[in-house]
């Protein structure tokens, strides 16, 4: 997904972000041997913007590349936009012909780029049909761990779903020859729910949200710096394996010691043989 705009310039930054940019070393001159190369898609909207600041802040991080499908600037130390075909165009939907990656780590969000932000129009994001081709192109392109953040409708999946794979298509990822697959389901914000519906559908949607407080805490929508965290977070100690990390989980670590939450919600999940862990609830 991408806007219609032929041309983009650069992606801006605080002046804040740029002095931390080029106070940090860079990782490939150091002396250790430089992280893992990422492969971010759907880096558009807040969430991917605070993913993306998160996976760029960490001095292990050799290179971070960022689908687009418009050539752009970034100004940020370390990160390079991956042009591929825009949806429409010759080839753009089709993953067998789109231009090998190479990188270990790969991240995938659906969250669209913001309309007020024109720089996030450049960008590409992918849409929840995509996943399984996308996952596919990435595996091709050297990628062994996988994370993927699915927002869900709060309070429209039944308890097993939300803890387990939720569609054919996750179960499709799950068959695929990746070290470690992560689904992050978070909860998603009620506005989301009601985006496209008319004024009469968007009214009455408005007014059931007013019974929002009868919504359990744990799944209420996380701030998208606190679920970015989490995602980094993840990423950094998860185990091989297939892990579904749930909203009750999500929501425990953001307000407990965040590491010591997900570290013993591995350990116990590795220990019962299953991606996920019915005790959290």
């Amino acid at each position: 997904m991408c806007g219609r705009k032929p041309y983009y310039r650069g992606m801006s930054v605080t002046p804040l972000q740029a002095l931390q940019a080029a106070a940090r070393p860079s990782s490939v001159s150091g002396a250790g041997a430089p992280g893992p190369r990422l492969l971010v898609a759907g880096a558009g909207g807040l969430l991917g913007s605070e993913v993306l600041q998160r996976l760029i802040g960490r001095p292990d991080r050799a290179v971070v590349q960022v689908l687009a499908c418009e050539r752009l600037q970034t100004g940020l130390r370390g990160v390079q936009p991956l042009i591929v075909p825009t949806p429409g165009a010759p080839g753009g939907d089709d993953f067998g012909v789109w231009p090998r990656a190479s990188a270990e780590i790969g991240v995938v969000m659906f969250e669209p780029p913001r309309n007020f932000l024109g720089r996030e129009r450049a960008l590409w994001t992918p849409t929840p049909a995509q996943l399984p081709a996308l996952a596919r192109w990435m595996r091709g392109s050297g990628v062994r761990t996988l994370a993927v953040v699915l927002p869900h409708a709060r309070g429209r999946l039944p308890e097993a779903l939300k803890q387990g794979l939720a569609s054919l298509d996750e179960h499709a990822l799950a068959a695929m020859d990746f070290e470690r697959l992560l689904i992050v389901r978070s909860a998603q914000l009620p506005v989301a729910e009601a985006a496209g519906l008319g004024l009469l559908p968007r009214l009455a949607a408005w007014m059931l949200d007013i019974f929002k407080y009868m919504v359990p805490p744990a799944e209420q929508p996380l701030r998208a710096a606190k679920l970015a965290e989490l995602v980094e977070l993840a990423l950094r100690i998860a185990p091989p394996g297939l892990h579904v990390l749930p909203p009750e989980l999500l929501w425990r670590a953001a307000r407990g010691p965040a590491e010591a939450v997900l570290r013993a919600w591995f350990a116990r999940a590795a220990e019962a043989g299953e991606p996920r862990d019915k005790s959290v609830a």
